[in-house]
């Protein structure tokens, strides 16, 4: 009986090392918004104070929300937990070429109580205390070696930001393909036996800059995250489900359909249409 009681295991991990003074395991699972990740206990509390600390250093597991597998559940953005993890574990804050989440991934920071995390990701300001454009252009990017002085300097900076920024340019000429998988039945002559079905999932296929030009926040970029701009994709999706929406969205920023699907047809699969902006 002794030697069972010293090798049980706690659903959520294994006890491998851990402190013997704590309840939890020394490995912990994690289920962050359907995200799940593994990391080690004296990970989650690097950070005295923070939530995660406070969690998982003065709460017993059975005080913590689980979902049906037994893991440690979090209702936040999964997709932007890594890099609060990745911090957590040297608190170093490294972030990928053409990031621009910045904004979003701090106020994650402020929700987790990571004070110094949340410093790091906050807008530089000038010497007269104006926001610069730093924030908006990815990481990669290196400023201009000509030193802008004169009261016309902050103008001179944001027109050269916005002739360099991919994310600033507006009104740039392209393709936006926006799919989805159902199927429903319509015909010219039989408007009143239509029946649709509900989608399940728009999908957006094309440039990332024009992509995230169009439907900011309401795109979906966790299957081909941290992609460049001038990169193509066709794994983006939309966190919506109704096409009119999607429809109106590209209407308000010059794009027109060129290509749609065959409306004597029964579609039961994926079906397209092309919209372009000249």
């Amino acid at each position: 009986h002794e030697f069972s009681r010293n090798i049980k295991k706690d659903s959520c991990g294994i006890s491998n090392g851990a402190d013997s003074a704590s309840p939890f395991s020394d490995i912990v699972e994690l289920n962050v918004g359907g995200q799940v990740y593994v990391t080690r206990h004296t990970t989650l509390i690097a950070v005295p104070d923070s939530l995660l600390s406070n969690m998982f250093s003065k709460k017993t597991p059975t005080e913590l929300a689980r979902d049906s597998k037994g893991r440690f559940f979090l209702d936040r953005d999964g997709f932007l937990f890594r890099y609060i993890l990745d911090y957590l574990r040297d608190l170093n804050l490294v972030l990928p070429d053409y990031f621009p989440e910045k904004s979003r991934l701090q106020r994650e920071a402020q929700f987790f109580k990571l004070r110094e995390l949340s410093k790091l990701l906050s807008p530089k300001t000038s010497k007269d205390n104006s926001i610069t454009d730093e924030i908006c252009q990815s990481d990669s990017e290196e400023p201009s070696a000509t030193p802008l002085v004169g009261p016309d300097a902050s103008r001179t900076l944001s027109v050269a930001s916005t002739a360099h920024s991919p994310f600033l340019e507006s009104k740039k000429s392209g393709y936006i393909t926006v799919g989805y998988r159902g199927s429903y039945t319509i015909g010219r002559d039989i408007q009143t036996d239509a029946k649709f079905r509900r989608v399940a999932r728009i999908t957006v296929c094309g440039k990332t800059s024009l992509a995230k030009e169009v439907f900011g926040d309401t795109l979906n970029e966790s299957r081909d995250p941290d992609r460049p701009p001038e990169r193509y994709t066709s794994r983006y999706y939309l966190k919506y489900n109704f096409l009119e929406q999607a429809f109106d969205k590209l209407s308000e920023f010059g794009f027109h359909m060129v290509a749609d699907p065959n409306e004597d047809k029964i579609w039961t699969s994926y079906t397209e249409y092309v919209f372009c902006r000249e």
